[in-house]
Protein backbone atom coordinates (compact mmCIF):
# COMPACT_ATOMS: atom_id res chain seq x y z
CA UNK A 1 0.00 0.00 0.00
CA UNK A 2 1.36 3.51 -0.77
CA UNK A 3 1.36 6.20 1.40
CA UNK A 4 2.41 10.07 1.53
CA UNK A 5 5.83 11.58 2.51
CA UNK A 6 5.53 14.73 3.86
CA UNK A 7 8.65 17.36 4.37
CA UNK A 8 7.66 20.27 6.72
CA UNK A 9 10.17 22.82 7.01
CA UNK A 10 13.26 20.02 7.56
CA UNK A 11 16.78 21.56 8.39
CA UNK A 12 20.30 19.18 8.20
CA UNK A 13 23.67 21.27 9.74
CA UNK A 14 27.00 19.75 10.19
CA UNK A 15 28.23 21.83 12.52
CA UNK A 16 28.34 25.01 11.20
CA UNK A 17 27.60 23.81 7.84
CA UNK A 18 24.15 23.95 6.66
CA UNK A 19 23.56 21.43 4.17
CA UNK A 20 19.16 21.66 4.13
CA UNK A 21 17.85 24.79 4.90
CA UNK A 22 14.03 24.67 5.07
CA UNK A 23 12.75 22.53 2.00
CA UNK A 24 9.01 21.63 2.79
CA UNK A 25 7.26 19.15 0.26
CA UNK A 26 4.16 17.08 0.39
CA UNK A 27 4.35 14.00 -1.65
CA UNK A 28 0.73 12.31 -2.55
CA UNK A 29 0.51 8.25 -2.00
CA UNK A 30 1.81 6.48 -5.16
CA UNK A 31 3.80 9.80 -6.83
CA UNK A 32 6.71 9.23 -8.69
CA UNK A 33 8.79 12.75 -7.30
CA UNK A 34 12.70 13.40 -8.39
CA UNK A 35 14.92 15.59 -6.76
CA UNK A 36 17.21 16.65 -9.04
CA UNK A 37 20.51 19.67 -8.85
CA UNK A 38 24.10 19.65 -9.06
CA UNK A 39 26.48 17.66 -6.62
CA UNK A 40 26.73 18.63 -3.34
CA UNK A 41 23.27 20.77 -3.11
CA UNK A 42 22.17 18.05 -0.75
CA UNK A 43 19.56 15.80 -2.33
CA UNK A 44 21.10 13.31 -0.99
CA UNK A 45 21.48 14.09 2.82
CA UNK A 46 17.72 14.95 2.42
CA UNK A 47 16.85 11.06 0.75
CA UNK A 48 19.18 9.81 3.55
CA UNK A 49 16.88 11.47 5.91
CA UNK A 50 13.98 10.38 4.74
CA UNK A 51 15.41 6.74 5.39
CA UNK A 52 16.69 7.74 8.59
CA UNK A 53 20.53 7.38 7.76
CA UNK A 54 20.51 10.92 8.59
CA UNK A 55 19.03 13.03 11.40
CA UNK A 56 16.80 16.09 11.31
CA UNK A 57 18.48 19.06 12.64
CA UNK A 58 14.81 20.69 12.78
CA UNK A 59 11.74 20.06 11.06
CA UNK A 60 9.85 16.97 10.11
CA UNK A 61 9.62 14.37 8.09
CA UNK A 62 6.01 12.07 8.48
CA UNK A 63 4.97 8.98 6.13
CA UNK A 64 1.30 7.99 6.50
CA UNK A 65 0.75 11.23 8.44
CA UNK A 66 3.27 9.83 11.16
CA UNK A 67 6.21 11.95 12.20
CA UNK A 68 9.55 9.49 11.86
CA UNK A 69 12.35 11.72 13.19
CA UNK A 70 13.24 9.34 15.59
CA UNK A 71 11.99 6.27 14.07
CA UNK A 72 14.97 3.48 13.37
CA UNK A 73 15.66 2.52 8.88
CA UNK A 74 14.34 -0.57 9.97
CA UNK A 75 10.85 0.41 10.97
CA UNK A 76 10.03 2.77 8.54
CA UNK A 77 8.78 -0.02 6.02
CA UNK A 78 11.29 2.20 3.21
CA UNK A 79 13.39 0.40 0.92
CA UNK A 80 16.43 1.89 -0.77
CA UNK A 81 18.67 1.73 -3.99
CA UNK A 82 21.75 2.83 -3.60
CA UNK A 83 24.43 3.99 -6.27
CA UNK A 84 27.00 1.49 -5.94
CA UNK A 85 24.43 -1.68 -5.69
CA UNK A 86 25.78 -2.74 -2.81
CA UNK A 87 25.17 -6.29 -3.00
CA UNK A 88 26.82 -9.19 -1.54
CA UNK A 89 29.36 -10.39 -3.55
CA UNK A 90 29.41 -14.26 -2.22
CA UNK A 91 25.81 -14.64 -2.56
CA UNK A 92 23.78 -15.83 -5.60
CA UNK A 93 21.03 -13.67 -7.40
CA UNK A 94 18.47 -15.66 -5.59
CA UNK A 95 20.39 -15.20 -2.26
CA UNK A 96 20.85 -11.61 -2.61
CA UNK A 97 16.96 -11.20 -3.00
CA UNK A 98 16.43 -13.23 -0.34
CA UNK A 99 18.80 -12.18 2.41
CA UNK A 100 16.43 -9.27 3.88
CA UNK A 101 13.63 -11.57 4.14
CA UNK A 102 15.39 -14.11 5.72
CA UNK A 103 16.66 -11.41 8.55
CA UNK A 104 12.85 -10.02 9.22
CA UNK A 105 12.11 -13.63 9.50
CA UNK A 106 9.85 -14.66 6.73
CA UNK A 107 9.02 -18.12 6.30
CA UNK A 108 10.91 -20.30 3.50
CA UNK A 109 7.43 -20.20 1.31
CA UNK A 110 6.83 -16.71 1.91
CA UNK A 111 10.54 -15.79 0.58
CA UNK A 112 10.61 -18.21 -2.23
CA UNK A 113 7.14 -16.47 -3.61
CA UNK A 114 8.41 -13.08 -3.24
CA UNK A 115 11.84 -13.45 -4.57
CA UNK A 116 10.09 -15.36 -8.12
CA UNK A 117 7.72 -12.45 -8.36
CA UNK A 118 10.49 -10.03 -7.98
CA UNK A 119 12.90 -11.76 -10.40
CA UNK A 120 9.56 -12.26 -12.94
CA UNK A 121 8.75 -8.52 -12.77
CA UNK A 122 12.62 -7.34 -13.66
CA UNK A 123 13.66 -10.20 -15.96
CA UNK A 124 15.83 -11.67 -13.59
CA UNK A 125 14.45 -15.79 -13.85
CA UNK A 126 17.63 -17.03 -15.74
CA UNK A 127 20.58 -14.70 -13.64
CA UNK A 128 19.13 -16.79 -10.13
CA UNK A 129 21.52 -18.77 -9.59
CA UNK A 130 24.50 -16.36 -10.62
CA UNK A 131 26.69 -14.58 -8.63
CA UNK A 132 27.13 -10.88 -9.20
CA UNK A 133 30.46 -10.92 -11.18
CA UNK A 134 28.62 -12.99 -13.68
CA UNK A 135 26.24 -10.26 -14.39
CA UNK A 136 26.43 -7.06 -16.42
CA UNK A 137 25.97 -3.25 -14.67
CA UNK A 138 21.98 -3.43 -15.63
CA UNK A 139 21.68 -6.58 -14.43
CA UNK A 140 23.12 -5.80 -11.23
CA UNK A 141 20.88 -2.92 -10.75
CA UNK A 142 18.16 -5.12 -11.08
CA UNK A 143 18.89 -7.46 -8.94
CA UNK A 144 19.19 -4.04 -6.47
CA UNK A 145 15.69 -2.91 -7.22
CA UNK A 146 14.48 -6.78 -6.86
CA UNK A 147 15.95 -5.84 -3.08
CA UNK A 148 13.95 -3.57 -2.84
CA UNK A 149 10.79 -4.62 -4.07
CA UNK A 150 10.40 -8.06 -1.88
CA UNK A 151 10.42 -6.25 0.84
CA UNK A 152 7.05 -4.74 -0.70
CA UNK A 153 7.49 -1.31 0.83
CA UNK A 154 5.42 1.71 1.31
CA UNK A 155 7.90 3.61 0.30
CA UNK A 156 10.94 3.32 -2.74
CA UNK A 157 13.99 5.95 -2.04
CA UNK A 158 16.38 5.80 -5.37
CA UNK A 159 19.79 7.27 -4.71
CA UNK A 160 21.46 7.95 -8.72
CA UNK A 161 21.07 4.24 -9.50
CA UNK A 162 21.55 4.61 -13.00
CA UNK A 163 24.67 7.18 -12.43
CA UNK A 164 27.38 3.61 -13.17
CA UNK A 165 25.35 2.94 -16.70
CA UNK A 166 26.42 3.77 -19.90
CA UNK A 167 24.15 5.99 -22.27
CA UNK A 168 22.13 3.72 -24.02
CA UNK A 169 21.60 0.84 -20.57
CA UNK A 170 20.42 4.11 -18.60
CA UNK A 171 17.72 4.49 -21.60
CA UNK A 172 16.65 1.30 -20.79
CA UNK A 173 16.68 1.01 -17.52
CA UNK A 174 14.81 4.31 -17.44
CA UNK A 175 12.09 2.78 -18.73
CA UNK A 176 11.97 -0.12 -16.84
CA UNK A 177 11.63 1.93 -13.78
CA UNK A 178 8.81 3.51 -15.23
CA UNK A 179 7.33 0.40 -16.16
CA UNK A 180 8.02 -0.24 -12.28
CA UNK A 181 6.46 2.24 -11.06
CA UNK A 182 3.30 1.89 -13.14
CA UNK A 183 2.95 -1.92 -12.05
CA UNK A 184 3.88 -0.90 -8.49
CA UNK A 185 1.84 2.51 -8.11
CA UNK A 186 4.58 2.70 -5.10
CA UNK A 187 5.81 6.13 -3.24
CA UNK A 188 9.28 6.98 -5.30
CA UNK A 189 11.42 9.05 -4.34
CA UNK A 190 14.00 9.56 -6.88
CA UNK A 191 17.71 11.50 -6.61
CA UNK A 192 20.15 12.53 -9.81
CA UNK A 193 21.85 14.96 -11.10
CA UNK A 194 20.71 14.14 -14.62
CA UNK A 195 18.03 16.43 -15.53
CA UNK A 196 17.40 14.27 -18.81
CA UNK A 197 16.43 11.57 -15.85
CA UNK A 198 14.67 14.07 -13.65
CA UNK A 199 12.54 15.05 -16.84
CA UNK A 200 11.60 11.87 -18.57
CA UNK A 201 10.85 9.85 -15.18
CA UNK A 202 9.44 12.58 -13.27
CA UNK A 203 5.55 13.07 -12.34
CA UNK A 204 6.53 16.18 -9.90
CA UNK A 205 10.03 17.45 -9.56
CA UNK A 206 11.92 19.10 -6.60
CA UNK A 207 14.68 21.59 -8.06
CA UNK A 208 17.51 22.13 -5.72
CA UNK A 209 20.27 24.12 -5.44
CA UNK A 210 22.58 24.77 -2.20
CA UNK A 211 20.24 22.89 0.13
CA UNK A 212 17.54 24.60 -0.85
CA UNK A 213 14.23 24.58 -3.01
CA UNK A 214 14.50 26.58 -6.13
CA UNK A 215 10.90 25.10 -8.06
CA UNK A 216 8.99 22.54 -7.13
CA UNK A 217 6.65 21.46 -10.14
CA UNK A 218 5.59 18.91 -13.11
CA UNK A 219 8.34 18.76 -15.53
CA UNK A 220 6.45 20.99 -18.02
CA UNK A 221 6.04 23.62 -15.61
CA UNK A 222 9.68 23.51 -14.38
CA UNK A 223 10.78 23.71 -18.21
CA UNK A 224 8.56 26.27 -19.72
CA UNK A 225 7.94 28.79 -16.34
CA UNK A 226 11.26 28.26 -14.40
CA UNK A 227 10.86 30.02 -11.07
CA UNK A 228 14.60 31.45 -11.04
CA UNK A 229 17.33 31.81 -13.19
CA UNK A 230 19.15 28.61 -11.41
CA UNK A 231 16.32 26.63 -12.79
CA UNK A 232 16.15 28.34 -16.22
CA UNK A 233 20.22 27.39 -16.24
CA UNK A 234 20.18 23.98 -15.20
CA UNK A 235 17.28 22.14 -16.86
CA UNK A 236 17.67 22.22 -20.74
CA UNK A 237 20.33 21.69 -22.73
CA UNK A 238 22.08 23.72 -23.93
CA UNK A 239 20.22 25.77 -21.27
CA UNK A 240 18.17 28.55 -21.57
CA UNK A 241 19.79 31.61 -23.02
CA UNK A 242 19.82 34.78 -19.98
CA UNK A 243 20.70 37.83 -21.76
CA UNK A 244 21.31 40.42 -19.24
CA UNK A 245 20.38 44.52 -19.84
CA UNK A 246 18.40 47.28 -18.82
CA UNK A 247 15.13 47.90 -20.96
CA UNK A 248 15.34 51.15 -22.54
CA UNK A 249 12.83 54.39 -21.98
CA UNK A 250 10.14 53.07 -24.51
CA UNK A 251 9.84 49.70 -22.85
CA UNK A 252 10.59 48.38 -26.71
CA UNK A 253 15.27 47.80 -26.21
CA UNK A 254 16.62 45.94 -24.14
CA UNK A 255 20.10 47.78 -23.78
CA UNK A 256 23.03 45.59 -22.77
CA UNK A 257 26.24 46.73 -20.97
CA UNK A 258 28.26 46.63 -23.95
CA UNK A 259 25.99 48.05 -26.79
CA UNK A 260 24.11 44.94 -28.10
CA UNK A 261 20.22 45.96 -28.72
CA UNK A 262 17.55 43.50 -28.58
CA UNK A 263 14.23 44.46 -29.05
CA UNK A 264 11.07 43.62 -26.66
CA UNK A 265 7.62 42.85 -27.33
CA UNK A 266 5.24 45.77 -26.52
CA UNK A 267 4.39 44.27 -23.09
CA UNK A 268 8.28 45.18 -21.83
CA UNK A 269 6.80 48.96 -21.79
CA UNK A 270 5.79 48.05 -17.87
CA UNK A 271 9.75 47.10 -16.86
CA UNK A 272 10.95 50.56 -18.45
CA UNK A 273 14.14 51.54 -16.94
CA UNK A 274 14.42 48.12 -14.86
CA UNK A 275 17.60 46.14 -15.02
CA UNK A 276 16.40 42.33 -16.20
CA UNK A 277 17.87 39.16 -17.87
CA UNK A 278 15.83 38.06 -20.93
CA UNK A 279 15.20 34.08 -21.01
CA UNK A 280 15.02 32.27 -24.80
CA UNK A 281 15.80 28.87 -25.08
CA UNK A 282 17.50 27.36 -28.27
CA UNK A 283 14.56 26.20 -29.51
CA UNK A 284 12.72 29.28 -29.80
CA UNK A 285 14.98 31.19 -31.78
CA UNK A 286 14.86 30.91 -35.15
CA UNK A 287 17.43 32.43 -38.43
CA UNK A 288 15.27 35.01 -39.79
CA UNK A 289 15.22 38.14 -42.75
CA UNK A 290 17.40 41.27 -41.37
CA UNK A 291 14.08 43.09 -41.53
CA UNK A 292 12.48 40.96 -38.96
CA UNK A 293 15.80 40.29 -36.50
CA UNK A 294 15.34 40.64 -33.03
CA UNK A 295 19.11 39.78 -32.13
CA UNK A 296 22.06 39.64 -34.40
CA UNK A 297 24.93 36.91 -32.53
CA UNK A 298 27.86 36.12 -34.16
CA UNK A 299 28.37 32.84 -34.79
CA UNK A 300 31.87 31.40 -34.14
CA UNK A 301 30.74 27.28 -33.55
CA UNK A 302 27.97 24.92 -34.89
CA UNK A 303 27.14 21.09 -33.49
CA UNK A 304 25.17 18.83 -36.21
CA UNK A 305 22.99 16.67 -34.07
CA UNK A 306 21.50 14.44 -37.02
CA UNK A 307 17.95 16.46 -37.97
CA UNK A 308 19.00 19.99 -35.78
CA UNK A 309 21.98 22.02 -35.53
CA UNK A 310 23.16 23.69 -32.36
CA UNK A 311 25.00 27.02 -33.03
CA UNK A 312 26.85 29.19 -31.01
CA UNK A 313 27.94 32.60 -30.80
CA UNK A 314 28.65 35.92 -29.27
CA UNK A 315 25.79 38.80 -29.06
CA UNK A 316 28.41 41.42 -28.11
CA UNK A 317 31.86 42.30 -27.49
CA UNK A 318 31.48 41.10 -23.87
CA UNK A 319 31.12 37.56 -25.03
CA UNK A 320 27.31 37.37 -24.12
CA UNK A 321 27.05 33.74 -25.34
CA UNK A 322 23.53 32.20 -27.51
CA UNK A 323 23.14 29.04 -28.37
CA UNK A 324 20.47 28.22 -31.13
CA UNK A 325 18.82 24.98 -31.70
CA UNK A 326 18.16 25.15 -35.86
CA UNK A 327 17.73 22.97 -38.93
CA UNK A 328 20.34 20.82 -40.31
CA UNK A 329 20.29 22.25 -43.81
CA UNK A 330 21.46 25.16 -42.46
CA UNK A 331 24.63 23.42 -42.00
CA UNK A 332 26.53 24.33 -44.76
CA UNK A 333 25.99 27.89 -44.89
CA UNK A 334 26.78 28.18 -40.91
CA UNK A 335 30.03 26.07 -40.70
CA UNK A 336 33.78 26.94 -41.05
CA UNK A 337 33.05 30.53 -40.73
CA UNK A 338 32.24 33.55 -38.39
CA UNK A 339 28.80 34.82 -39.72
CA UNK A 340 26.29 38.06 -38.26
CA UNK A 341 23.14 36.22 -38.33
CA UNK A 342 19.73 38.16 -37.78
CA UNK A 343 17.32 35.78 -35.80
CA UNK A 344 14.16 36.15 -33.66
CA UNK A 345 12.70 34.53 -30.75
CA UNK A 346 8.89 33.67 -30.28
CA UNK A 347 7.37 35.87 -27.77
CA UNK A 348 5.18 33.03 -26.40
CA UNK A 349 8.27 31.43 -25.07
CA UNK A 350 10.23 34.28 -23.75
CA UNK A 351 11.45 34.86 -20.11
CA UNK A 352 12.10 37.47 -17.80
CA UNK A 353 14.28 37.24 -14.44
CA UNK A 354 14.95 40.03 -12.21
CA UNK A 355 19.01 40.78 -12.69
CA UNK A 356 19.83 40.99 -8.88
CA UNK A 357 16.99 38.30 -7.20
CA UNK A 358 17.18 36.23 -10.25
CA UNK A 359 13.58 35.53 -9.60
CA UNK A 360 11.20 35.34 -12.56
CA UNK A 361 8.74 38.46 -13.69
CA UNK A 362 5.83 37.79 -14.44
CA UNK A 363 4.44 39.96 -17.41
Amino acid sequence: MSVSVSLRDVYKAFGEVKVIQGISMEIAAGEFVVMVGPSGCGKSTLLRMIAGLEEVTSGEIAIDGHVVNNVEPKDRNIAMVFQNYALYPHLSVHDNLAYGLRIRGLTKGDIEVRVRKAAATLGLDEFLDRHPRELSGGQRQRVAMGRAIVRDPQVFLFDEPLSNLDAKLRVQMRAELQALHHRQETTTLYVTHDQVEAMTLAERMLVMNQGRAEQIGTPDEVYTRPATTFVAGFIGSPPMNLIPGCVETDGLILATSDGARVRLPRRFEALAGRELLLGVRPEHLEICAQADAMLSPEIDFVELLGSDLLVYGNLSTAKTRLAARVAARLNASLKGRRVVVPMRYDEEHMHCFDLKSGKRIEL
